[in-house]
């Protein structure tokens, strides 16, 4: 287990006419840390008052109140929905020095998106419950497993808190540890595909392992036990990036990614950390967003930190610059 850390998580009180008012800021514990003042409009979710633009690169429609505030954006193809809400801190002063804020909170649609699909009744449904709605969104859900975050229960089931990325060995951390390995629970995939969760094990998240844990078993995206094509998210990292669902955001030209302009907080990222067994991606994340100097951020699974981290530990957390991550970064998908 890896040292204790606090990590600054912004909850919000929404105000039921109008704009928001007060955000506090909490830790896992509930002991307030910080009162923010930012606010997002709610207006539009009471009355129903939306407009909707169409964008490009990716395709996407956003969502705007009566004002013309950015409530969210729908990536077509993609179930990932970027929504506008209260600033929010994210801290780990064990491995960096810097945090990242962001007002982003992403969560899943029921469904994938298309254009036009507005007129949909599960939209209509949806999106006004959602606006607002301050519980734990992805990225909250993805800083549950970093250094030193508190154990999550559902029941007598521990379904978040610190986790390692692997047993230790000679070769150091070893891969392989899954969603259903850190719950010690064994697992049925869709086609007949039986897992066994290994005690070993317990409580580690590989990369691929903790996408599927933030994406999967959290946040109801479906699970597949192979590394195969369909309605998915399939095992390794490199069958996420060439077989996965989603929308694809950044295509795997086989070299360093410069460009950053259509990355959205939330977006899966895919990296080659080992360039000499070929142009296979082998390494996976989450991007965080822009930390408080500037650059972006990714909070991944990696053998050297023991565990999910956005800090510098082995290699700062950065796609951007020439550092090792950055160097890596091949391809970007949008799920």
């Amino acid at each position: 287990m890896r040292k204790a850390m606090r990590i600054g998580v912004l909850a919000a009180i929404i105000a039921v006419s109008g704009t928001a008012a007060v955000y506090v800021a909490t830790r896992d514990d509930n002991q307030i840390m910080a009162v923010s003042a930012s606010s997002v409009s709610a207006g539009a979710a009471l009355t129903g008052g939306y407009t909707y633009e169409r964008l490009d690169n990716p395709p996407r429609t956003v969502v705007r109140d009566s004002a013309g505030v950015q409530l969210a954006s729908f990536t077509d193809g993609s179930r990932t929905v970027m929504l506008t809400g209260p600033s929010r801190t994210f801290t780990e002063p064990r491995f960096t020095k810097v945090s990242v804020t962001s007002t982003a909170w992403i969560r899943l649609a029921p469904q994938e998106w298309q254009a036009g699909a507005e007129k949909q009744k599960w939209f209509t449904d949806w999106l006004p419950k959602t606006v607002g709605d301050t519980s734990p969104d992805v990225l909250a859900i993805a800083l549950q497993y970093t250094d030193g975050a508190a154990d999550r229960m559902a029941k007598s089931l521990r379904v978040g808190g610190d986790a390692s990325f692997g047993p230790d060995s000679a070769e150091g951390r070893l891969e392989k540890s899954d969603f259903y390995d850190y719950l010690g629970v064994d697992w049925d995939f869709p086609g007949g595909v039986h897992e066994n969760a290994e005690p070993m094990r317990a409580r580690s998240l590989d990369c691929s392992g903790f996408v599927r844990m933030v994406y999967g078993y959290r946040s109801g995206y479906p699970l597949l036990g192979t590394n195969t094509e369909g309605p998915g998210l399939p095992r390794r990292a490199w069958a996420l990036s060439e077989l996965g669902p989603g929308t694809e955001v950044i295509h795997d030209e086989k070299k360093q990614v410069t460009n950053f302009s259509e990355l959205q907080p939330g977006d899966i990222l895919f990296f080659n950390l080992e360039p000499q067994l070929g142009p296979k991606v082998s390494h996976t994340g989450i991007y965080l967003g822009i930390d408080s100097d500037g650059h972006r951020r990714v909070l991944s699974s990696r053998k050297v930190a023991n565990g999910p981290t956005f800090g510098d530990a082995g290699g700062v957390s950065l796609i951007d610059g020439s550092g090792t991550y950055a160097k890596a970064f091949r391809a970007a998908k949008r799920l």
